[in-house]
């Protein structure tokens, strides 16, 4: 019943920039801080940008802090991850779940940076 479906990536060239889009199926989204995920080949999870429910607070991992923005849209049922300025480090595949009680990960979003 509950959803998590990741959209927005593809190829860009350092530098660039994507917006992530994550559509939620979620009773009592408003309510559920969302964090953006990512995990690149051979290496672990991590949590990059967290948001709180009303969108009062905002964390970023160091590697991203000034580059990406998280939101959310709460009438939408929706989080977004603005990111600006990629590197080929940002490479991985991206993923949105909920900070607490996560859901079953889905397929992601592939963000790809190279030139």
């Amino acid at each position: 019943q509950v959803q998590l479906v990741e959209s927005g990536g593809g190829l860009v060239q350092p530098g660039g920039s994507l917006r992530l889009s994550c559509a939620v199926s979620e009773t009592f989204f408003g309510i559920r801080g969302m964090g953006w995920y990512r995990q690149a080949p051979g290496k672990q999870r991590e949590l990059v940008a967290s948001i709180s429910g009303a969108a009062v607070f905002t964390n970023y991992t160091d590697s991203v802090k000034g580059r990406f923005t998280i939101s959310r849209d709460n009438a939408k049922k929706t989080v977004y991850l603005q990111m600006n300025n990629l590197k080929p480090e940002d490479t991985a595949v991206y993923y949105c779940n909920f900070l607490r009680n996560s859901h079953s990960w889905g397929q992601g979003t592939q963000v790809t940076v190279s030139s």
